[in-house]
Order: structure tokens, then sequence, then C-alpha cells
């Protein structure tokens, strides 16, 4: 190597240690901005500032052809690094990808906010509904709508449920991003997390152990929906364990849309209210040893089966289990008992507070 050409290397080499900014390092998934210089139906090529010259071709090219036959000539765009140089010495582009970057972004920055944000309903399943924002898809989980939002008829069937989240597919719903995953394209979003701060002060008015009137607004499976007299903004559940002492299949057995109910504030959490019709009910179990004794015979009638054995209605609001291995075997059990029979059943074990009475067959 000449002096000359040693002392131009040791210069560029001085220059762009001094000067990083007029010699940019190009990285593989890295967002810049990019002109348009030339389009053909094979490539569009771009000028990429301080580097040369940029590509879209091949898959790229088909992905983003809606993008290139937009894009003018002169005009600039973001677009993401595919790789800083290929074998031809051009930088590759992609187009699509730099504006899905960019919308997760986005996405990223309202949920650091922790602000509210407009997403369309594309489709639904038994889980949630399908939303899309900013032409990303996302994913609001049935347990993420909001009490207005929730189907609420009880005993749904999976068919049922998909039908009533149908009726909301094509509407535009208020949410907040609770969680994102680029690499994975998960988003997940949540309505229940909007509220005004007028209704989360009016739950503030409320504390464990008050006693409230309201009308019954709705049943799930899991529950009743109870909206309160003084305050109709706002709405507790009543999940089913909580409806009655006795054991129920459905809310329905217990409560209808618009019954007048009082009911028993016994949890408040993340402004949902929990509130019970049951803590206001005697207590059938208090005194349960009075009525009845380890050794006693007492009639009693089938009213479900279990892998563990079968429920047995003492009273209405007492039930009793005999288990399975009185029987030997679910067949053999269900050949002794049927639902709705009526049988003499021994009194083996009284246990109060875990609300339980091991019964046995009478001989």
């Amino acid at each position: 190597m000449s002096r000359f050409q040693k002392n131009k290397m040791e210069n560029l080499a001085q220059l762009i240690k001094t000067r990083p900014d007029m010699f940019p390092v190009l990285k593989k998934g890295e967002i810049i901005e990019v002109k348009l210089i030339e389009k053909t139906p094979k490539k569009a090529y771009f000028e990429v500032p301080r580097v040369g010259t940029g590509i879209v071709y091949g898959r790229e090219l088909l992905n983003g052809r809606e993008v290139i036959k937009s894009l003018a000539v002169g005009e600039t765009i973001g677009a993401k690094i595919v790789d800083p140089e290929n074998d031809k010495g051009f930088v590759e582009l992609s187009l699509t990808e730099a504006d899905k970057q960019k919308a997760w972004q986005s996405v990223k920055e309202i949920q650091e906010k922790d602000e509210p944000v407009k997403v369309k309903t594309i489709g639904a399943n038994s889980g949630g509904l399908l939303v899309e924002l900013f032409d990303l898809r996302g994913f609001l989980p049935i347990s993420q709508l909001s009490v207005e939002h929730y189907p609420r008829s009880a005993e749904q069937t999976r068919e049922q449920t998909i039908e009533e989240l149908n009726k909301l597919v094509g509407q535009e719903i208020e949410v907040k991003v609770l969680s994102i995953n680029p690499r994975t394209n998960k988003l997940i979003v949540s309505e229940k997390e909007i509220m005004s701060q007028s209704v989360k002060d009016l739950i503030g008015q409320y504390k464990i152990g008050d006693i409230v009137t309201g009308i019954i607004s709705g049943l799930a499976n899991f529950g009743a929906f109870i909206r309160f007299a003084d305050n109709p903004e706002v709405e507790g559940l009543i999940h089913i364990s909580e409806l009655g002492h006795k054991l129920i299949d459905s809310p329905k057995e217990i409560v209808s849309v618009g019954d007048m109910v009082k009911a028993q504030v016994v949890d408040i959490k993340d402004n949902k209210i929990s509130l019970s019709l049951k803590a206001l009910q005697p207590d059938p179990w208090k005194d349960v040893e009075k009525q009845y004794k380890v050794g006693d015979v007492v009639k009693g009638t089938v009213y479900k089966f279990n892998p563990f054995g079968a429920f047995i209605k003492l009273t209405d609001d007492i039930v009793g289990l005999i288990h399975i291995s009185e029987f030997g075997s679910p067949e053999e059990m269900r050949t002794k008992l049927a639902i709705d029979g009526q049988y003499d059943f021994g009194i083996d074990a009284i246990k109060p507070e875990e609300r339980r009475i091991i019964l046995k067959l009478a001989k």
C-alpha cells in the first residue's frame, strides 16, 4: 500500500471516528425513512439517505404492492431493513413490515399511557371477540367484556354464547390494551377496564357488609347481575354459590330478571362488587347437629351423581354425600340409586364446619 493510500485510509478512519453520523450503520429490523426513486413491475428502488440504494422485490414487493402503487416518485415512506447489504450491494427493504412495526409501537405507547382506544370487532367465538386495531388483529376475552355487553342468558350453550357475541360484530368498542407480544402477534384488550371516574367514585361509597337493594338485571350460568336501586350506574354480581344455601344448577332457580332483592356486599376488588343473598338468610348448618345424629336413619332424595358419589337431599337446604366406595363403581351406584329416587340412608359423619354430612345405605 502506498503512502498516499495509507494516508487516505487513516483520514477516512479518523472521519468515521469523529463524524459517525456521516457513515450510518444499518441494522437488520431497523425502521428508516426512504425515498422512492423508481418502480418497475418486478422491483422498486429507494434512496437510503447517506447509505445508497434500497430495493423491494420478490415477496416483499407482492406484499407491499398496494403501498407502492399509491406512492409517487420522490415521496418518502417508512421501511424496515431486511438485509443491510445483499450480494448486489442493495439494502433490502420491507414496506409492510415497517407499517406493522409502527402499528405495534403505537399500541405499546397506548398501553404505557393507559389510554382508552376504540377497536373494531371483526368476529366472535365462544371465548370472546376478535378485534382490529391499527390493522393488527387482537382478542377481547369474554371475561374482559363490560357488564353491559356480557352474555346474560342463563344456561347458555356454546352456540348461544357465540350468537350473542355476534351481535357485537361490526361495532366499535372502547377498550384498554392489556398485553401485547409483537413476536407472537398477540394483542389482548379489555372493555371492562374502561369505567368512568364517576362510577368508580360511586363504588367507593360502598363497603363490605353493606346491605343494598337492587334489581336483577341479568343472568349468566355463574350467577346473577344486580343493578343498585340507589345508584343505577353501579352493578354487582351475585355468584351462583351466594344465591342460597342449597345446591342449585342455575341462577334462574332462585331469581329472575326484574326481581327486586336485598343483598349483602361481601367483596369489593378492582372496582367490582360481589354480593350475597345467602348472607342474609338463616344458616341451616348452624344447628344441623341438633337435627341429625351419627347413626340416625333418614330419608333422602338422590339429587345428582358425580365422580365421587351421589348428592342426597335431606331437606331443601341440607345435602349429604354418599361416597362411591359404598358401591364399588359408578355403574353399581347407578343400579342401586336413581335420580329423584327416595331411599333410607344412615348418617356416618356430620361435619358442620365443612357443610358435609356423610351417608351410607341403610341396611
